[in-house]
């Protein structure tokens, strides 16, 4: 699975399940790259190198792409209150 299809994957959920959608746009706020607003494309994104290391210590492949429940799990994890 590639990166497009994932969050594509993930918005989709985020409609059926507004809860979880909450969730993974809390997660993608923490996750995102510092003055992302003075690079281009002007979106708050991750930064390339920060997803790698995280791919790398989870799985230990930089160049793993994780399953949508894996994701969403994490995101109810790291941001429940």
């Amino acid at each position: 699975m590639r990166w497009f299809r994932l969050t594509l994957l993930l918005a989709a959920r985020s409609v059926v399940h507004p809860r979880d959608g909450v969730a993974l746009m809390r997660l993608a706020w923490r996750f995102r790259r510092r003055r992302w607003f003075l690079r281009p494309p002007f979106l708050p994104l991750p930064a390339r190198d920060y997803m790698r290391w995280r791919m790398y210590t989870a799985y230990g492949d930089e160049r793993h792409v994780p399953r949508a429940g894996e994701i969403v799990r994490f995101a109810r994890w790291a941001t429940r209150d």
